[in-house]
C-alpha cells in the first residue's frame, strides 16, 4: 500500500513540468519601484521586456543588487581628477653644513671605484630659495647605478623627501645625477603638500654641498605666504643668512624640521 502511493507521488511529480517559454510574461508580478521596461539579467541569453504601462514611458530603472558601489581604487581616482591643476613654483636650497655626518657611503660593491649597489644614505639642511629662512631638512637614500668616469660623476636613483615643519612634507623619487641639472617625480605630499604631483628640477652647485631645487607643484591649494618668495639665483657662492643659520625665531618656519 505504501509503495503504491509513494509509485502515484513519483509518477505526478514526474509529469508535473514548468515550461518558462509558454508562461505569459503578464503573470510576472512586477514591482514598478524595483524593475523597469527592460529586466537585464547577466545570467538569460537575452533582455525580457514587460507589457506594461512603464514600457510605453520608456523607463529605465536597475534593481539595487546591480548597482555596485565603487572600488577604492575608482573612488581615489575621482578624488585625483578634481585635484586643481594650476603650477605651482616652490624654490628651497639644500645645504651641507658638515654637522650631520651626512652623506654616509655605504660601499657594498666592495670595490674602490663606485660601483652599481653603493648605497648613500643623506640628510641636509633645508633653507627658503631667498635664503632668509630655515625651513628643515632632506632626508633619504640614493642607489648607485652607474659610475660615469667621463664626466667624472655617478648617476644615483633616488627616493628623498623634503620636511617642511607643520606644513608637511614633499617625497621625490628619480635621478639624481652629480655632474649635471636633471628632474625627478613628485610622488605625494602630507600637510599643505596633500595631493600634491608634478616634478622638481635638481641643480648641482656644489655636490654634495649646495643644490637649488625648482618644484612645479599640482594638486593642492595655494602655497602659504610664508613659502612663496623670490629665490637668489642660484650659484656656488650662495649662504643663507645669518639669522636663518642661527635658527633665530623671525627665520625659521613653525616647528621647522630639525
Amino acid at each position: 500500500m505504501a509503495s503504491t502511493t509513494s509509485m502515484s507521488s513519483m509518477k505526478a511529480f514526474s509529469s508535473f513540468k514548468l515550461d518558462s517559454q509558454k508562461l505569459p510574461i503578464s503573470s510576472i508580478s512586477l514591482n514598478p519601484n524595483i524593475l523597469s521596461s527592460k529586466i537585464t539579467n547577466p545570467f538569460l541569453p537575452q533582455t525580457l521586456k514587460t507589457n506594461n504601462v512603464f514600457t510605453s514611458k520608456n523607463l529605465k530603472t536597475n534593481a539595487f543588487f546591480f548597482n555596485k558601489p565603487k572600488s577604492q581604487p575608482q573612488i581615489q581616482a575621482l578624488a585625483q581628477d578634481s585635484r586643481p591643476t594650476k603650477v605651482q613654483e616652490l624654490y628651497v636650497y639644500e645645504i651641507n653644513e658638515r654637522d650631520r655626518g651626512s652623506p654616509a657611503y655605504l660601499r657594498l660593491s666592495k670595490k674602490e671605484v663606485n660601483s652599481l649597489g653603493d648605497l648613500v644614505p643623506f640628510s641636509n639642511k633645508l633653507y627658503s630659495g631667498d635664503l632668509q629662512k630655515r625651513l628643515g631638512i632632506t632626508a633619504g637614500l640614493c642607489i648607485l647605478i652607474q659610475n660615469v668616469p667621463e664626466k667624472k660623476g655617478d648617476r644615483y636613483e633616488a627616493s628623498y623627501s623634503f620636511y617642511f615643519g607643520d606644513y608637511g612634507h614633499l617625497s621625490v623619487q628619480g635621478p639624481y645625477l652629480t655632474y649635471e641639472d636633471t628632474f625627478l617625480t613628485v610622488t605625494g605630499g602630507t600637510g599643505v603638500f596633500e595631493g600634491a604631483y608634478g616634478k622638481v628640477k635638481l641643480q648641482q652647485l656644489i655636490f654634495p654641498f649646495k643644490l637649488f631645487y625648482t618644484f612645479y607643484l599640482q594638486g593642492i591649494d595655494d602655497l602659504p605666504s610664508e613659502l612663496v618668495f623670490t629665490p637668489v639665483p642660484p650659484s656656488p657662492s650662495v649662504e643663507p643668512s645669518a639669522a636663518a643659520k642661527a635658527c633665530e625665531p623671525h627665520a625659521v618656519i613653525p616647528n621647522f624640521t630639525n
